[in-house]
């Protein structure tokens, strides 16, 4: 989904270093290992269950009632009262990271989050239901309330994934050593490029979000991209390629108004969308733009 609006880029779930946490034995976030607890003389098998705060680094296990128990304990930390756990570590306790987990977790997310942008570029956003949404994803109904409140949520959540990714390239193409000319020219190519790699996801983010009247509450996330083009003019004309008398401000809202409205030319079936008119369209606003600037 929102992944490929940038093009290909590396699943980060999966690289994350590991980080050593107990693993979470059910939904009530029951931490603990699996053993089998040993018979002991003369004192009861005691099983503490910690409860740990997964966000909380610094924060200790709470120990809770204390059960009898034998053998077999299955997800539950081990039978030695809490000062004997305190002052050793047996190689029998087995403590496994919740990386696959995670993983999973982040999969299913991202499954139902696909599948809503399908349902709303098929669809639109008003049209559709949340089970819509679950019946494309193949995932029961209940599952989506696990991840988002509700249907407005998991748009919400597909345009701010979007643009951190889009914020992010932006920020890797002023971080380059290219001219100013060039920097646009990606800026073009990341923006128009978007809809030859997910014109679903671009249906979206031109029909429910740039037209609605909820753009209003997203104007900072926009600002922010209108702001990195404006910084790249700016640089252009401080180095004299670009001229100085123009407001760079105004040119940044010029150039991304252009793509925009040649992003609502292909959605709207206005505009050929071929690969030889996307590349045309991306050195169109460029030259348009950047020869206009010239000193």
């Amino acid at each position: 989904m929102s992944g490929n609006f940038i093009g290909a880029r590396a699943e980060r779930v999966g690289e994350r270093e590991p980080i050593l946490r107990l693993q979470i034995a059910d939904d009530r976030l029951l931490a603990g290992v699996d053993r089998v607890v040993p018979e002991r003389c003369g004192r009861p098998q005691w099983i503490a269950l910690g409860r740990l705060d997964p966000d909380d680094p610094s924060a200790e296990s709470l120990e809770l009632s204390a059960r009898k128990r034998t053998r077999q304990v299955p997800g539950e930390v081990d039978h030695e009262y809490p000062a004997e756990r305190l002052h050793r570590h047996e190689a029998t306790t087995t403590v496994r990271p919740l990386t696959d987990r995670s993983i999973a977790q982040e999969e299913k997310r991202r499954l139902i989050l696909d599948a809503a942008v399908r349902v709303f570029a098929r669809k639109g956003y008003h049209s559709c239901r949340v089970g819509d949404i679950t019946e494309e994803a193949g995932v029961a109904h209940g599952l989506l309330y696990h991840y988002f409140s509700s249907k407005e949520e998991v748009l919400e959540t597909v345009f701010r994934d979007t643009w951190t990714e889009v914020l992010d390239a932006f920020t890797g193409v002023e971080e380059s050593d290219e001219s100013p000319r060039e920097q646009l020219r990606h800026v073009a190519a990341i923006l128009l490029g978007a809809w030859r790699r997910d014109p679903d996801l671009v249906r979206v983010l031109v029909r429910e979000v740039a037209r609605s009247p909820q753009v209003q509450t997203k104007v900072g996330e926009l600002g922010e991209a209108f702001k990195a083009i404006e910084r790249i003019v700016a640089r252009g004309q401080a180095g004299g390629v670009f001229r100085a008398e123009l407001d760079p401000r105004l040119l940044a809202w010029i150039f991304y108004g252009a793509i925009e409205e040649i992003l609502t030319g292909w959605v709207l079936g206005q505009l050929p969308d071929g690969d030889v008119e996307v590349a045309a369209a991306e050195r169109t606003v460029v030259d348009v733009l950047c020869d206009g600037m010239l000193v």
